[in-house]
């Protein structure tokens, strides 16, 4: 397989044409693999063979494009036989009676269908952030069962996390450091100098997959926890009512201190969701990772209080959100900290209209979508969830306006949470 990945005479096949998955098939195709692009959504694979990407993403339509017309990359929704097999499937949670498990029926159908195909030789890599165990113990046995072939004598796995941010997919994709677990030497060679040849600047890291599991999981949860700090910062600051943006930029003049800004939560597949992968497995030591894990997901809650109160409880109010997705400058919803400030506002009785200039759905989840001008000029109330550009490069619309600037751009040095600009 070396000297197939050399010559580039490989077939690799990608499961799943999401927000990782997509991106990952293009800079395969586009660095010279035969790439089939694999979905059991028909909706999403006629849009990509019709020329045209179906996420929002800087640059990745062009590139698409450049790799659809070299004849590299083939969307299609029928699996076959392939060298490779990169599944890229999403993992969220479900909640069982006390904690939020994870749910990996995507990977189990997604190990299931690839189990179909996979001969002696191959190697099934998973991309998909998952439990530690999961790709050896969850997928690796589905394909074991299914095909009476045996891991590392007759085909190989590999777990290699995908490290993206949406907005930066593509840049990040072959200039960031990849962590490779693998079943076993001959798996870790194969899959780490298969991954070098989308690299231009990042390097390749090597270790089991458990660990590589757990890096991924410890990553998010990282970043998770010191958010948490943030927002619960700005809770105690609005108690206090004193500028939490300011007293945070105060302590970040200490050379070793540097915090986050708290925002409307925390959202996404990743933060919201990882972390709790954790402390599914670790229930009595995961202490601190649950704790901030609440403290993100009470954030909006915290939110939806306050705006009542602004508006002293008043129905009649009509209450716009600026921002509907997770973070700025993306049309991914999932696990909207913003989207459930507005659902919530709207289920208590208030009239919710949302600015989502992403989505171009006119209802969202029921939440009406309005362009910028119009929910500035027949909302009486904003909340001022994300920093999308465009709200940005029109912020002097808001000037007279009762605006909640939950993430502190307007009016950083004064306003604060539950503080109107006007």
């Amino acid at each position: 397989m070396k000297e197939k990945i050399q010559n580039r005479d490989l077939k690799i096949t990608i499961v799943g044409m999401g927000y990782i998955g997509l991106p990952t098939a293009i800079t395969f195709a586009n660095a010279g693999f035969k790439v089939y692009g694999f979905d059991v959504n028909e909706n999403v694979i006629n849009t990509l063979k019709n020329g045209k990407i179906h996420i929002v993403e800087p640059d990745l339509q062009e590139v698409y494009e450049k790799a659809l017309n070299s004849g590299n990359l083939i969307p299609t929704n029928k699996l076959d036989k392939s060298d490779v097999f990169i599944i890229c499937v999403p993992t969220p949670f479900k909640k069982n009676e006390k904690e939020k498990i994870a749910d990996l029926s995507y990977v189990e159908s997604a190990s299931e269908m690839v189990s179909k195909y996979v001969e002696k030789g191959n190697l099934v890599i998973l991309e998909s952030t998952v439990p530690p165990k999961t790709t050896e113990e969850i997928m690796g046995k589905i394909i074991e069962k299914n095909t009476n072939l045996k891991i590392n004598a007759d085909f190989y796995v590999a777990h290699c996390p995908e490290r993206v941010l949406p907005g930066k997919i593509l840049y990040e994709l072959e200039n960031n450091d990849r962590i490779i677990g693998a079943s076993n030497k001959y798996a870790e060679e194969i899959t780490k100098e298969l991954y070098e040849t989308i690299l231009k600047n990042g390097k390749v890291y090597t270790t089991d997959t458990i660990t590589a599991e757990m890096c991924k999981l410890v990553e998010n949860t990282y970043r998770d926890i010191n958010i948490a700090f943030a927002n619960e910062l700005s809770i105690i600051s609005d108690k206090l009512g004193i500028n939490v943006f300011e007293l945070i930029e105060l302590a970040n003049k200490h050379p070793r201190v540097n915090i986050l800004k708290p925002g409307a939560g925390v959202g996404g597949h990743c933060l919201a969701v990882d972390p709790w992968f954790i402390v599914e497995k670790f229930q009595k030591e995961a202490n601190l990772i649950r704790t901030s894990r609440e403290i993100n997901d009470y954030k909006p809650h915290y939110i939806v209080e306050k705006i009542e109160k602004e508006v002293e409880y008043n129905k009649n109010k009509i209450i716009g959100i600026l921002g509907l997705a997770y973070k700025p400058n993306i049309d991914d919803l999932r696990e909207s900290p913003s989207l459930e400030i507005a659902l919530s506002l709207k289920k208590k009785g208030y009239t919710v209209y949302g600015c989502e200039p992403y989505l171009k759905e006119k209802n969202i989840k029921g939440i009406e979508n309005m362009s910028f001008e119009e929910i500035v000029e027949r909302s009486e109330y904003l909340v001022l969830t994300l920093a999308h550009n465009q709200f940005l490069e029109k912020s002097d619309l808001l000037k007279y306006k009762n605006v909640f600037d939950v993430i502190g751009i307007i009016n950083e040095k004064y306003n604060k949470i539950g503080v109107e600009v006007k």
